[in-house]
């Protein structure tokens, strides 16, 4: 089963669809289609900008950014220590 963003099935989809053709006309969807896809790139590339000059500034100062390596780090200690604990707990089949 596939889950759709926002959870609406193929049959809401397509009831979507057909309201959207009926209001704008046949026409005019590429152009909204277009002006969308336009306005989400324009905000993806403003998010990626604020995000490197972010990145600069903490560079800048002397803050460490790359944390993720720290995160994984982490994570693999618990993983060992809940390996470590339920090792004698595990059953053995």
């Amino acid at each position: 089963m596939q889950v759709l963003p926002l959870f609406i099935s193929g049959a809401e989809i397509g009831f979507i669809m057909f309201i959207l053709v009926m209001v704008f006309g046949a026409d005019k969807i590429p152009e909204i289609a277009r002006g969308l896809g336009q306005g989400m790139k324009a905000i993806r590339n403003a998010s990626n900008d604020i995000k490197s000059e972010i990145q600069k500034s903490a560079e800048k100062q002397g803050i460490d950014t790359d944390f993720t390596k720290d995160i994984k780090g982490e994570i693999d200690k618990v993983k060992e220590d809940i390996e470590e604990i339920s090792g004698s707990i595990k059953r053995h089949r």
